[in-house]
């Protein structure tokens, strides 16, 4: 995967370091040259000075090729900004934003920006929500064990019923489905229809286990 990181801070270099450690080919922008500082010598991703504001320094970073964007800078407007740019102007699907200001966050909601707290999130987190795009943190809860998850159903679980979900007690649940914009409480023998999005309750081990589920396109029910 292709990923544009703008801001090269504490959040922006162990992101960085940790996509590029895990094979994703990364730019990072950053308008202090000496901000690079910051990443291991082993870091092995593309570096831009510059004001990520300008389309002509996102374009030097290769915006028009990446398949995400992490913008992490610290200021709330300047992540809006670039979050917005980037899903409208690029076409860039899978955008992710740093947020500070609660009183902001609405905003981010408005231009259906994913967003990240200042606070409560660690790159590893961010880096999930990048690389994971079909499952999405809506909402952590408390000091983040279990968080809400919205799951794109694949293709190839059309058909099948909730109770072919075979959830583990303690580790997720399904709380909701919304299906052609109205959401429910599903039973065990609702059958999932193409389009619909899941809404989970999980732990890291639940959502991990649902992830395999889903990418298993020879499992039998």
């Amino acid at each position: 995967m292709k990923v544009l990181i703008v801001g090269c801070g504490r959040l922006g270099s162990e992101l960085a370091q940790l996509l590029f450690q895990h094979g994703n080919e990364v730019s990072i922008i950053d308008l202090e040259e000496s901000a690079f500082d910051i990443l291991k010598p082993s870091f092995r991703g593309r570096f831009v000075e510059g004001d990520a504001l300008s389309q002509d320094v996102l374009k030097r970073a290769g915006i028009e090729s990446v398949d995400a964007v992490a913008a992490v800078t610290s200021d709330d407007a300047t992540n809006l900004v670039i979050g917005r740019v980037s899903k409208e102007i690029f076409k860039i699907r899978n955008v992710v934003a740093r947020n500070f200001e609660p009183n902001v966050g609405k905003i981010f909601e408005l231009f259906n920006l994913e967003t990240i707290s200042g606070t409560s999130w660690g790159a590893s987190r961010l880096e999930e929500m990048i690389l994971n795009e079909q499952f999405k943190v809506v909402y952590s809860f408390g000091d983040g064990a279990v968080d809400y998850y919205q799951v794109i159903v694949p293709e190839h679980w059309v058909g099948k019923k909730v109770t072919d979900l075979g959830q583990n007690p303690g580790q997720s649940v399904l709380t909701s489905i919304t299906r052609c914009g109205k959401s429910f409480i599903p039973n065990m023998e609702d059958v999932i229809e193409s389009d619909d999005h899941l809404y989970f309750s999980a732990t890291h081990v639940g959502i991990e286990a649902l992830r395999q589920k889903f990418g298993n396109t020879d499992q039998e029910v």
